[in-house]
């Protein structure tokens, strides 16, 4: 591994800034070195250090550092790029950690100041009381931030409408190569003048510019040389052409290099503030026309009608993606208007004020199509389900990473644009390259812009797949050329496509690309390599080529992912962790609370990923660097539903755990915690005395210092008995009436703790009629996944399989109260159990039910109503388990607890609780877990009347609820067993 270089003196610089620097060779600061090396391209290169800038004077202090070492700087944000904008062996230097605010609104001028780490959605959210928003919208949108967006000139959804960003970056602050600070915005002639007469390199910059712009022969050289005007998508090399629009070369717009820094890549200058044109709220009636069709052809036909038809969006999606979304946990339910099996989606948008209007405009345009008989289905969707179509949209990256074996589709040709006229020959000359090469393809995204996201599978991992690589590249440039489109039309050069920019507009254009990158940046320090000098384009790929296999057994059963490296390997990059509390959903609570790189999917899974690729030992895991970047996992299995690649770091994260501990022995905490059901079934022996025990201050506190567990925190009480014992005694009430029965699953945290929830529940099953049978079992295994104890979570998985294979049989199902402990038989058991017993633990994963669910059937069957529930008003709000939503549905929840007639239950946007069994009781993830639960559940809790009922189906999650807010949660069992009519 690369070492930090003693030359650059980071001791010095880490002690002159206020936020974080990254570059000794602890095994922390080597993994978010190595987090930072990859970005959604297929490029990797290890950063010398990563620098986490909190203000303005730190970005200062680091571009003169780099001035001084001549160590190159790569500015980065979200880190979705995928021409490998963000790549490289210099400084990382990350905006989105801290300086993310906004700054000031203007609402009368309609404009915005940020810094540069703000998301996109972000901004749009505290924009809305304004009436006010930034249009440019990436199919990232929740992660995507405006450094980001303003470097690569993001374009994204309705682009046909409102433009790319660089029509909305008014003004941006910015420190130049040498240090300098400098605001860059419109100027009348009067402030050109004064800019060229300015001294020091800002002056030069403005003089050097001036000049280059206004040689008639560069005018001649640019205006043959970059993209058609009519290619509204133009994002090669520098913008040139942009500025030729200004008044003093001929055109009517004011001269404003911002045009020019958009789509820069970081390449000529540092951003630290951005003040951004907003635009009013679009029209508040939407409709969006989903065009059913018989092939990716006839698509571009109807895409070619839409235009005519005025619409603010058009978007393609291939049956490839469509494929996908099958069998995706999260993207099933964004499914439900699709008509059989169509080779494409074209999803057009319209938006008027007037509901009437929009739907005469999407009539009209269906009806057209109807008379050229083009497409075969036309459902037209508004309100909420048109986020859920376009979320379906926007998963297509991700989504893509589930094929099967090395070849891989590619980011390479995905972002070429021509006139949307030219798009049904240019896609037809394009699949007649690929057949050539047999390749197949994937191909979505914005039609209606003249641009489809073209992803190629090549296997990079072999020789001819480079090959492959290069030519097709090479290929379709000369095609984009005959249409004299753009290689990139919003994601940019990078390092991948900058090596192609002479022959897409002549040698003469490159050195004036090459001319403005000295002129602003005479060491060539920001971020070098791309766009202008970029490197050979088939160089530094993520992954080796003929990569040796490891030599390393699992525990866990990885061949439905291909093996765990292909798991890891599944990461596309596409940053789908790095969304915020804001936007919702579980993945990933612990980068929502800490805002770093190192803490999300993305990392995990490509820290692992790298050294699996280049350890292929016996000791592929024994990596201190795997260790740092897994800690503040939760295992909430929030990705594992989220990632649009499924790229499951929990299972990933007990793999290594119990790899790691198979070489340096397991932590006596692991084992106690792993072993707590065995260690409280003893304890329940003498409740009373554990309980007092655990209440004493010196005793508890040496127990907890033992545990490394935070003081903060209680270790849950035993109940008096046993749920199991109260059972014993008290037998099984048959119900003879109705002869329905369910097998109870008493879980360790039902049985020993929660007892008098377990009570209830089975009460509240008799009550409603069903017999409940505790049929034989052992504890769940859930403390030992937590824990990376796999191999006896292997034995209890198998036992469990073993001892409830008798009821496997019947119609009867099982069900339990704690989501983490049921739910392991539909997850990790069915990749735990030998394959003598894969059968039969996929017959307990079919009838095993969260209690919830199979009260909602019951209901949705009749069985159950409001008849038997009393009609007093009740206010609930529910928060669910992250298992539950990752393995469920916490739709569940609110299904049942509205069955009394006078009961309202609201859903919590709260994604994970922070408690996550033993981690937010860790000495060390306190902290963690507190910021996770202040995120949105503990101000929605305290916000709520004494009179609310709080539900939470977790143990953990209660606990939690209990220790941040004071409020007592309830299982939702709980609450129906009291609504009961006596």
């Amino acid at each position: 591994m690369q070492p930090a270089s003693p030359h650059y003196s980071f001791n010095t610089l880490q002690a002159s800034l206020s936020g974080d620097l990254y570059f000794d060779d602890s095994s922390e600061h080597r993994a978010v070195r190595m987090a930072y090396a990859t970005d959604a391209s297929v490029y990797q290169e290890l950063p010398i250090a990563v620098a986490l800038p909190r203000e303005e004077a730190d970005l200062v202090k680091l571009v003169s550092f780099c001035r001084d070492t001549e160590l190159p700087m790569i500015p980065r944000t979200a880190g979705t790029s995928l021409a490998g904008q963000v790549v490289g062996n210099g400084l990382v230097i990350d905006l989105s950690r801290y300086m993310n605010a906004l700054l000031e609104v203007n609402k009368e001028e309609k404009w915005v100041r940020v810094q540069p780490g703000i998301e996109r959605d972000v901004l749009n959210e505290l924009l809305l009381p304004y009436g006010l928003f930034f249009g440019p919208e990436t199919s990232t949108s929740n992660r995507a931030m405006i450094g980001g967006m303003i470097g690569n000139n993001s374009c994204g959804l309705h682009s046909m409408v409102w433009g790319a960003t660089r029509d909305h970056v008014l003004e941006v602050k910015v420190i130049l190569s040498n240090g300098e600070e400098a605001v860059v915005g419109a100027l009348d002639a009067a402030g050109l003048e004064s800019k060229l007469t300015k001294p020091g390199l800002e002056g030069d910059i403005y003089r050097a510019m001036h000049q280059l712009l206004g040689d008639e022969i560069n005018q001649a050289a640019i205006k043959e040389g970059y993209p058609d005007q009519k290619v509204v998508r133009r994002n090669s090399g520098y913008a040139l052409d942009a500025l030729l629009d200004a008044e003093p070369y001929g055109g009517s717009a004011s001269f404003n290099l911002c045009r020019l820094i958009a789509g820069s890549e970081g390449t000529l200058a540092m951003i630290s503030e951005a003040k951004l044109n907003l635009l009013e709220l679009p029209p508040t009636e939407k409709g969006l026309v989903c065009v059913h069709c018989s092939s990716l052809k006839e698509s571009l036909l109807v895409n070619l009608v839409a235009i005519k038809h005025g619409c603010y969006a058009s978007e393609l999606v291939d049956d490839v993606i469509l494929s996908f979304t099958k069998n995706h946990r999260e993207q099933q339910k964004n499914r439900f208007f699709i008509e059989g099996d169509p080779a494409a989606l074209l999803m057009i948008e319209f938006m008027e004020q007037e509901v009437e209007q929009m739907q005469a405009k999407a009539v009209a345009f269906i009806d057209e199509l109807k008379s050229l008989q083009l497409g075969y289905a036309y459902p037209l969707l508004t309100g909420s389900s048109i986020n859920k179509a376009w979320e379906l949209r926007k998963a297509g990256l991700g989504l893509l990473r589930n094929i099967q074996g090395d070849a891989q589709p590619v980011n390479l040709i995905e972002d070429c644009a021509v006139a949307p006229e030219d798009l049904p020959h240019y896609i037809e000359d394009l699949q007649d390259l690929l057949r050539s090469m047999n390749l197949k393809a994937s191909y979505y995204a914005h039609a209606g812009a003249g641009e489809l996201h073209v992803e190629p599978l090549i296997n990079l991992k072999s020789e001819e797949g480079r090959i492959q690589f290069r030519e097709l590249l090479a290929r379709t440039a000369a095609i984009v050329k005959k249409y004299k489109g753009s290689l990139s039309g919003e994601h940019g050069d990078g390092r991948l496509r900058g090596e192609f920019i002479p022959f897409m507009m002549g040698d003469r254009c490159y050195e004036l690309c090459k001319e403005t990158k000295k002129i602003f940046d005479p060491k060539q320090l920001f971020n070098p390599g791309k766009i202008t000098d970029a490197p050979p384009m088939d160089a530094a790929f993520r992954m080796p080529a003929k990569p040796a296999a490891t030599k390393v057994a699992t525990h866990f059963n990885f061949d439905r992912e291909g093996g765990i490296l292909a798991l890891a390997e599944k990461c596309s990059g596409s940053g789908d962790c790095r969304k915020t509390h804001r936007a919702g959903g579980t993945m990933c609570p612990s980068y929502m609370a800490t805002r770093f790189e190192k803490d999300t999917t993305r990392a995990r899974a490509n820290v692992l990923r790298q050294f699996l690729t280049t350890d292929t030992s016996a000791k592929a895991f024994d990596h201190e660097e795997i260790h740092a970047a897994m800690d503040l996992c939760l295992s909430c299995k929030g990705c594992k539903a989220e990632c649009p690649s499924s790229v499951d770091v929990s299972k990933l994260k007990a793999e290594f755990l119990q790899q790691y501990y198979e070489l340096h022995g397991v932590p006596l905490k692991a084992r106690l915690i792993g072993e707590f059901p065995a260690l409280t079934a003893l304890a329940s022996k003498f409740p009373g005395v554990y309980n007092w025990s655990m209440k004493q201050g010196i005793f508890s506190k040496s127990l907890k210092k033992i545990l490394h567990m935070s003081e903060h925190r209680e270790l849950p009480a035993l109940y008096k008995f046993t749920l199991k014992e109260w059972a014993g005694k008290r037998g099984t009430k048959e119900a003879k009436e109705t002869g329905r029965r369910v097998y109870f699953f008493c879980d360790e945290f039902t049985n020993y703790n929660d007892v008098e929830t377990g009570i209830k529940c089975i009460e509240l099953l008799e009550r409603l009629g069903y017999e409940v049978i505790l049929p034989k079992h052992i504890e769940s295994g859930r403390t030992h996944l937590s824990k990376g104890l796999v191999k006896r979570a292997k034995e209890i998985a198998t036992k469990n399989v073993q001892l409830l294979e008798p009821i496997l049989a019947d119609e009867y199902p099982i069900i339990g109260l704690e989501p983490s402990a049921i739910l392991s038989f539909r997850d990790e058991y069915l990749d735990l159990v030998p394959a003598s017993l894969l059968e039969q633990a996929k017959k307990l994963a079919a009838k095993s039910f969260l209690v919830e669910e199979f009260l909602a059937k019951e209901a949705a069957s009749g069985r159950i109503g409001p008849a038997q529930f009393h009609s007093d008003k009740k206010e609930i709000i529910v928060h669910g388990h992250c298992h539950q939503k990752a393995l469920s549905s916490v739709s569940y929840v609110m299904e049942i607890l509205s069955i009394p007639a006078n009961y309202v239950a609201t859903a919590v946007n709260s994604g994970c609780c922070g408690m996550a069994g033993s981690f937010g009781y860790d000495k060390e993830h306190y902290e963690v877990s507190m910021q996770i639960g202040e995120l949105v559940l503990f101000p929605a809790v305290r916000k709520q009347s004494a009179n609310t009922l709080i539900a939470a189906s977790g143990t953990s999650c209660r606990h939690q609820i209990k220790d941040g807010t004071g409020r007592v949660a309830m299982h939702p069992v709980e609450i129906l067993y009291d609504a009961l009519v006596k």
